[in-house]
């Protein structure tokens, strides 16, 4: 197994990111986090500016994190205390810091850009971001190994998608560029879904940095993302993953590893946890019509292979789902028929409904045939607007990369 040969240089990058000494690294958690727990971080700290084997500094941060891990996988999430996540994060640093010291092999930085992964993905930022920061020095040592072995380029076989005939009477309008007065006055308030062409040509990842599977790995393969698996969320041997971009690529784009079942990056904030994908995108004008600062805008990802579905459902805010890759199949039907839609009847899913759409059981639902609905096939380059509450059923005809703005 190789070592990387610039690691001296690697601590030293890493090193340079932290404080310059112990007193001007932070530790300050409310009383919610036991005394305890507090000693065994400041051992920690004290281990990572002083002389200490690599097995006890390994140890002190494993304890950290089994710890709060435990913490954060008790009860709900939401109810989760923030400072525990804090703490998850410390013991992804220390990790990071005990697995980079010492002259680490290719693998174990691998394993190292997955610990501060896990740290973004479950903990809560701390220092400044500092995980981020040390991600990014992860990243670009990973890049320059990777440069070296050039590894020929992978072809995709693409099948010609089956692509829905859309009916004019049930075909969404669409419109070029709308100034935002327009946009506002004839989709906004009266909540009236269209879709946006032209908006977002001048995007990165439309133009000079599109998002073919090679630039994906490039940008963001050793990266660790939670993955869906299975065809929808509803469905009862429906699960989720943590694996690499790169291993959801071969399993479920590539279909390397013989694997039969869906896989989808769905839902997913990948934007904040790879800001170089976020230079590759930009923030739709109309979003400014809205009332909340730009920082509480989710953007997500949705990437899969042709297949994906998601089941018809509602969300709380407007959204923009703007098409970057691919083609998919969208229903849209008006809030006011939600009683011909059968809900789920349970607080987890009452959002969702219970009717597979395009192929619906009659006789459990009746009503159904009887709500009006609109339906598009989004194209790269078009943006749609869902308003709030509408409810939306989304199929990829096609391997996929799609991005949400969800905005109030």
């Amino acid at each position: 197994m190789k070592t990387f040969s610039s690691m001296a240089t690697l601590w030293s990058k890493i090193s340079a990111a932290l404080p310059p000494n112990e007193e001007q690294f932070p530790l300050q958690f409310s009383d919610t986090v036991e005394s305890s727990v507090v000693d065994v971080l400041k051992r920690s700290r004290q281990q990572l500016y002083g002389d200490a084997t690599s097995a006890s500094r390994s140890l002190g941060a494993q304890i950290i994190l089994d710890f709060s891990w435990e913490k954060l996988n008790t009860g709900t999430w939401r109810h989760v205390d923030k400072e525990w996540r804090r703490v998850y994060s410390y013991g992804c640093l220390f990790k990071v810091a005990a697995q980079c010291r010492d002259g680490p092999s290719e693998n174990e930085v691998l394993q190292a850009v997955r610990t501060c992964d896990m740290g973004l993905l479950m903990g809560a930022a701390v220092m400044d971001n500092i995980l981020q920061v040390i991600v990014g020095i992860l990243q670009d040592e990973v890049r320059k190994s990777s440069k070296e072995e050039d590894e020929p380029v992978e072809r995709l076989k693409l099948e010609q998608p089956h692509v829905p005939v859309i009916r004019q009477e049930f075909a969404i309008p669409r419109v070029k560029c709308p100034s935002l007065e327009s946009f506002n006055t004839n989709q906004l308030l009266p909540l009236k879904p269209v879709i946006l062409e032209g908006i977002i040509e001048h995007w990165p990842a439309l133009n000079g940095h599109r998002w073919s599977i090679e630039y994906l790995r490039s940008v963001a393969g050793c990266r660790t993302v939670p993955v869906e698996v299975g065809s929808r969320y509803t469905d009862e041997e429906w699960s989720q993953t943590l694996i690499t971009v790169n291993e959801f690529i071969d399993r479920y784009i590539m279909n390397k590893d013989g694997v039969t079942g869906l896989g989808y990056l769905a839902q997913h904030q990948l934007f904040d946890q790879i800001p170089e994908l976020k230079e590759d995108i930009r923030l739709p004008d109309y979003c400014c019509l809205g009332e909340e600062d730009e920082d509480n805008i989710t953007v997500n990802a949705w990437f899969g292979p042709g297949g994906t579905v998601s089941p018809l459902h509602q969300d709380p805010q407007q959204n923009f789902l703007a098409q970057v890759v691919g083609s998919k199949y969208i229903r849209l039907y008006s809030p006011e028929d939600t009683d011909k839609l059968y809900p789920h009847q349970s607080q987890l899913l009452h959002n969702t409904s219970q009717v597979e759409v395009e192929n619906p059981d009659m006789e459990r639902f009746p009503e159904f045939a009887k709500a009006p609905y609109l339906e598009c096939v989004l194209q790269p380059g078009d943006v749609l607007f869902i308003p709030v509450r509408h409810w939306h059923y989304v199929r990829s005809l096609e391997l996929s990369f799609s991005v949400s703005f969800w905005w109030s």
